[in-house]
């Protein structure tokens, strides 16, 4: 990754708000040319500081989805064991986030879930089957009233 300057900061930052603005719309907030505006872009999409764009939806209006913080424990197993549980979590749709963590929870998974039926279903086929899993817990989302990933940037 390269050095990040106060105009790829502006730049970072508004394409946090909205990834769908045009480039000069984004030039004229941030007080550079389209042009230049372009090439940071690219840039900072090419050097990995944009890892992904993506459209967040709206579970309600996709018929509702269940949001689930599941807290996995491991009783055993080794650096191999940990591997592979992240390379599964990682292929798993429902998994939409996945923390290797410290303290007393070796993971923290945020996941979506259409019913209780297809939670069961990924609690079978990758905890419960999972012979190095002690235990896990799992807290469900009432409500959502923040979500998103935007990191918090201050130009210097």
């Amino acid at each position: 990754m390269s050095e990040i300057d106060n105009f790829d900061i502006k730049i970072l930052n508004e394409l946090q708000d909205n990834s769908r603005q045009t480039s000069e719309v984004i030039a004229e907030k941030v007080g550079l040319s389209p042009a230049a505006t372009q090439r940071r872009i690219k840039k900072l999409r090419e050097d990995g500081t944009i890892k992904k764009e993506v459209a967040i939806l709206c579970p309600k209006s996709l018929g509702g989805r269940t949001t689930l913080i599941v807290q996995v424990v491991f009783s055993c197993g080794g650096e191999a064991t940990i591997e592979t549980f992240k390379q599964q979590m990682a292929s798993v749709p429902e998994v939409q986030q996945c923390y290797y963590v410290t303290g007393q929870t070796d993971f923290v998974l945020i996941m979506t879930v259409k019913d209780m039926k297809d939670f069961d279903r990924i609690t079978r086929e990758y905890l419960f089957s999972n012979p190095s899993i002690g235990r896990f817990e799992t807290i469900v989302a009432i409500d959502t009233f923040k979500e998103g990933f935007k990191i918090p940037l201050e130009v210097a």
